[in-house]
């Protein structure tokens, strides 16, 4: 289901351009442009680049950055240190953001946020049903995915049909809990620790940990493992 943030807004661009077509060709009563506000920011992105305010490939490195790197790996710390540390891990599943705010991460949409444990009979998938409420602070930009009409409808109505689309089988006696995030409260998943990992000390672990697996679509696999 993930795709790159330029495929997408293309993708976008070339279905407005298919409907502007189907508009001037049939006389319906239709929003000819869709209301996505990819297109929106494809549109002002474009006249940015236009007027020579902003750099292409700046830009696209700066989202790849907080989509893939800065963010998650701040969840990772926040996740490999309930791993090793018992306490920490009790604090965390009762206060989330003051356990958060001590590994210094806070702000960003991130200052209501709950954490839930996945275990070997409960498996916990995050989405937000009315837009992209996400927690930033500690998972960067939301993905694409994440923010599509597809995802946010189908992981309410057949949660184990998108686990499966992102390579995660489940055995039929493990629930599934779906979260819905909104702007008052944000949710984040302590997934399992993975076998054969006694051995890793917190940064190792910490290497481990995806963004996927703290939204929920994923586990995290130990090491050598093939996801």
């Amino acid at each position: 289901m993930d795709s790159t943030r330029r495929t997408f807004l293309t993708s976008a661009g070339a279905a407005a351009a298919q409907n502007v077509a189907h508009g001037q060709d049939h006389e319906h009563e239709h929003q000819v442009v869709p209301s996505d506000p990819a297109l929106r920011v494809k549109a002002l992105e474009s006249l940015l680049v236009e007027k020579g305010l902003v750099d292409r490939a700046a830009l696209d490195l700066l989202v790849d950055r907080f989509e893939h790197k800065v963010g998650p790996r701040n969840g990772a710390r926040v996740v490999a240190r309930a791993w090793v540390d018992p306490a920490y891990k009790q604090r965390l599943l009762i206060d989330a953001p003051s356990a958060i705010a001590e590994l210094g991460y806070t702000g960003g949409q991130g200052e209501h946020m709950l954490v839930v444990e996945n275990g070997p009979k409960v498996h916990n998938l995050v989405v937000c049903t009315l837009c992209s409420c996400y927690p930033w602070a500690v998972l960067g930009l939301p993905p694409v995915w994440y923010k599509s009409a597809a995802y946010r409808s189908r992981a309410v109505i057949e949660p184990r049909g998108v686990l499966r689309e992102f390579g995660t089988q489940l055995d039929e006696d493990v629930e599934v809990h779906v979260w819905d995030s909104t702007a008052e409260l944000r949710y984040i998943v302590l997934p399992e620790r993975p076998a054969d990992t006694e051995g890793l000390n917190e940064e190792q672990l910490a290497a481990l940990v995806t963004r996927d697996a703290m939204v929920g679509v994923s586990k995290v696999v130990p090491p050598g493992a093939k996801a």
